[in-house]
């Protein structure tokens, strides 16, 4: 068996660069003439060594060297097919009325008690029903998120074709497949997931619907104890994309676990973080994006010790491209505008996205309340809400968008004391969408005010500051228009501080001017 797959192994190797591969040619010039089946089998187990994709048709050609295209649209709905599969898991473990009587009533109130548990900071053990419960309630969001993230980096063409992917904490698979879909047919994945819990129960099954270019290994054990070398195949290999989505909060220690995943990063990867929005989880994410900026983090690479002098007239991508490897970068979406300063603000910043489409599972549950449920009401158990913060960490000193500031022609966050009840002009990015229209009693910011307030950054702040658009006018739209990580241009902006928020407010007005900053 060992010198079939390596005589078809050989002639894959030679037919990749002449035609397409088809099984049913290479069985004919293998001793023994082995079924297609068998060869399009050992084909698909060779296929990331191979740098191979198998097309529709059932042959095998290169993947492509172009970067992945980023999504222009929202993501609208969780897939009926993951539905279908999570619903199929549901009736298997719990039955054909797994939302009705006793078993519905224990995922209610498994979601319940895992929800409370979240957000007291509380640790969540994950047993079967807590799993189940999480699948229900927060896979659908995770899915559109982690697809959001994603196209900062497409948008710059940083998301290769080929990806090695390493997710630390998966889970029940919410993120995996969020990036499963939103790479395109041609693309080539091979996926390595580390979850030591029961989700890997509900995460297996979710990937087995996966594409037939994903290839995947889940390792069940904890962040902690994994050693990102024993999923390399040598020590050469290096993963383009690390994932830490929804889990920072919940290790001992988030830094040691990201610097360890950062050790397998290649030089031009992505250390993708991502949390829910609530405060807790979301300053924390900040505070691990804050520790690691500026780390050296030994990566093996030629390149650490290259000369990394630039030219004053350089442009940003060819001053990004003579950065060290090695030094921990905040890509994005955060900011550092100034040289040499970075934020010591709380760091509370999500991104919100259109409400997906209700799910038929959440929906299920949610319906099968019993009346007498006096702790229920309509939609406790719907959670279609796409809120969450990220952070995108490179070692090859890329950012999202390369401004310096490093004039006096412009005012610095971290010197606004001096600026108050003053007009002034300065840079900052938008880190928020408006925050007078979250409402809710989750301590958000500005959710008792009726004018447009939106959480503003140039990476220098050490405290919170806000822009409030008090008067639209054409001048200052960008304000409203710009998405979430544009870097804007203000102009005579009126600076006031609150005492409520012990933050300065950033009045836009009639006499203030916004642009955007390319």
């Amino acid at each position: 068996m060992t010198d079939q797959r390596e005589a078809i192994r050989s002639n894959a190797k030679y037919l990749r660069n002449v035609r397409p591969i088809d099984p049913d040619e290479i069985c004919d010039y293998v001793d023994g003439s082995p079924h297609p089946a068998v060869v399009r089998q050992h084909l698909r187990e060779e296929a990331v060594d191979l740098d191979l994709i198998e097309r529709e048709d059932g042959t095998f050609v290169p993947v492509g060297d172009e970067p992945v295209r980023p999504n222009r649209g929202p993501v609208e709905r969780f897939p009926k097919s993951y539905e279908r599969r999570l619903e199929d898991l549901l009736v298997e473990r719990y039955g054909v009325n797994w939302h009705e009587d006793a078993t519905g009533n224990l995922l209610r109130s498994t979601i319940r008690r895992f929800k409370s548990r979240y957000l007291e900071g509380r640790h969540v053990e994950y047993d079967d029903d807590v799993a189940a419960g999480y699948a229900i309630y927060h896979l659908p969001g995770y899915y559109a998120a982690v697809q959001y993230a994603l196209d900062d980096l497409a948008e710059r063409g940083l998301l290769g074709r080929k990806l090695r992917v390493l997710d630390i904490g998966a889970g029940v698979g919410g993120p995996a497949l969020g990036l499963c879909d939103y790479l395109p047919d041609d693309a080539l994945l091979e996926y390595h997931a580390v979850e030591p819990s029961a989700a890997t129960d509900v995460l297996e099954e979710l990937l087995a619907g996966t594409g037939r270019n994903v290839h995947t290994s889940v390792h069940r054990t904890t962040a902690e104890a994994f050693d990102p070398e024993t999923a390399l195949e040598d020590d050469a290999d290096e993963f383009d994309l690390v994932l830490a989505c929804n889990v920072l909060s919940e290790l001992e220690d988030p830094r040691a676990v990201a610097e360890s995943s950062l050790e397998v990063l290649a030089p031009d990867g992505t250390f993708l973080a991502m949390a829910p929005a609530d405060k807790n989880t979301s300053v924390l994410l900040r505070e691990v994006e804050r520790d690691l900026e500026g780390a050296r983090i030994d990566t093996g690479s030629s390149d650490a010790d290259a000369d990394t002098s630039v030219d004053a007239d350089t442009d940003a991508d060819a001053e990004n491209e003579a950065e060290p490897h090695g030094e921990v970068t905040v890509y994005g979406p955060t900011v550092r505008l100034w040289p040499g300063e970075t934020p010591s603000d709380r760091g509370w910043s999500f991104d919100v996205r259109p409400d997906l489409e209700v799910p038929s599972f959440q929906r299920r549950l949610d319906e099968a309340t019993p009346e007498h449920d006096e702790e229920h009401a309509p939609g406790e158990f719907v959670n279609v809400d796409v809120q969450f913060s990220y952070s995108l960490l490179r070692l090859d000193g890329r950012r999202r968008i390369a401004v310096d500031l490093e004039t006096s022609e412009r005012a610095k966050m971290a010197e606004m004391e001096r600026h108050v009840t003053n007009r002034i002009d300065l840079a900052a990015a938008k880190l928020s969408r408006s925050l007078s229209e979250a409402g809710g009693d989750d301590d958000r910011p500005g959710s008792g005010n009726s004018n447009p307030l939106f959480k503003i950054s140039d990476g220098s702040e050490t405290v919170d500051h806000y822009a409030v658009l008090t008067r639209e006018t054409s001048l200052n739209r960008a304000l409203l228009e710009a998405d979430y990580g544009d870097v804007l241009s203000f102009e005579q902006a009126l600076v006031l501080w609150n005492d409520d928020e012990e933050a300065y407010n950033l009045v836009v007005d009639e006499e203030t001017i916004v642009d955007r900053v390319s």
